[in-house]
């Protein structure tokens, strides 16, 4: 566990990890003063609603739920966001890692269900992970038609947007399987698309391939406002953090998820700020024994 708390220590202390915001500049876009192109207005009327229906192993957060751990987790990186946000004109941001299996879908879906909670907060989770797609298998809903289907002129935008119902979260999948994922990302209509997704959410968070993996991310940073790097205690090492970073082309790393927590490291204090809620002892949380699993 001290390792990657570490190595995040020391790469900080080299600079790797601090984004320089005199340098940040966002990618220029078509896009001037929010205003909604003609093309574009509609949009949201004609996408299909769905029910949300997490599959069971996906850890969602819940909104009935105020006070878990995970939830204050995510609000806490929401407010974080929505602060750079109104320094900044940050719309479009890929959550990516390293290496697989280090927590980033588990992150761009519970960010863009924070920001979904907030009202009047139109937010896009879009799976841009053509390689190993999962949005669309922890929502329980059709790959197809999706991202790469609009792209190779297959199907429309509003065809390929869900929205949950009930909610400000609407959900492009990543849509059918292509045999060149980094062929299809370079072509203009991923720019167009991305330039102009802000006119319609205040919020498009994009699931990623790994970065050290496939040059997916990386290219699709140069392409939004931020990148955030999701990392993985016991898991990451300092080496693939250094890489990843190196592999970025822009500087816009907007901060780092530090994932696989143990429970009761969260809950101990959580469970002790939040108690003062309730009125008789026997309405307190129950105290959560230390456990190894993830949250």
């Amino acid at each position: 566990m001290s390792r990657v708390h570490d190595a995040l220590r020391r790469a900080e202390q080299a600079g790797l990890l601090t984004p320089q915001p005199s340098n940040f500049t966002a990618p220029k876009s078509s896009v001037t003063g929010r205003q909604v192109d003609v093309s574009l207005r509609g949009i949201l009327e004609q996408v299909k609603e769905i029910p949300l229906n997490p599959a069971p192993e996906v850890h969602l957060i819940d909104a009935s739920r105020p006070h878990e751990a995970p939830m204050e987790e995510f609000r806490t990186l929401r407010t974080r966001l929505n602060h750079l946000q109104g320094l900044q004109p940050i719309h479009t941001i890929v959550i990516t890692s390293p290496s697989p299996a280090e927590g980033k879908s588990f992150a761009a879906v519970n960010l863009a269900m924070a920001e979904a909670h907030l009202s009047n907060n139109l937010t896009l989770l879009a799976d841009f992970d053509f390689r190993r797609p999962l949005v669309h298998t922890m929502f329980q809903i059709d790959r197809a038609p999706g991202i790469t289907d609009y792209l190779l002129g297959k199907a429309k935008l509003s065809e390929v947007i869900r929205k949950v119902a009930g909610a400000n979260l609407y959900i492009m999948p990543a849509g059918e399987a292509v045999i060149n994922p980094l062929e299809l990302l370079n072509l203009a209509e991923v720019r167009s698309l991305l330039d102009n997704l802000p006119q319609l959410f205040n919020w498009v968070i994009l699931d990623s391939p790994p970065l050290l993996f496939a040059a997916d991310a990386s290219l699709l940073s140069t392409l939004c406002h931020g990148t955030v790097l999701v990392v993985r205690i016991g898991s990451t090492t300092i080496d693939s953090i250094t890489r990843a970073m190196g592999s970025l082309c822009e500087n816009n790393v907007l901060g780092i998820i530090v994932n696989g927590a143990r429970r009761g490291e969260l809950y101990s204090k959580y469970t002790y700020y939040h108690s003062y809620y309730y009125s008789r002892p026997d309405e307190r949380p129950n105290e959560r024994p230390e456990a190894d699993d993830d949250e």
